[in-house]
């Protein structure tokens, strides 16, 4: 995935996030909800965890994280 297109889906994935706060998914949900292949999942999780505006739940779920600044603009390459 270009760094362009994984900058479009994390600003789509951070919209229904703030829309839905109480949103749970896992990585397989995710995948079918916004039709990404397993590497652009995980990329994309992995760079909203770690900006800090989604957590990783014991269960496997991913969810908004309480402390996030929602306006954080994430940039990432993606090999």
């Amino acid at each position: 995935m270009k760094v362009h297109a994984l900058d479009v889906i994390v600003q789509r994935v951070r919209g229904e996030y703030l829309e839905m706060p109480g949103l749970s998914l896992t990585e397989r949900q995710a995948q079918r909800l916004w039709h990404l292949e397993p590497d652009a999942c995980r990329a994309l999780f992995k760079a909203l965890v770690e900006s800090g505006f989604l957590r990783q739940t014991p269960r496997g779920g991913y969810v908004r994280a309480t402390s996030a600044d929602p306006t954080t603009v994430i940039r990432r390459e993606v090999f």
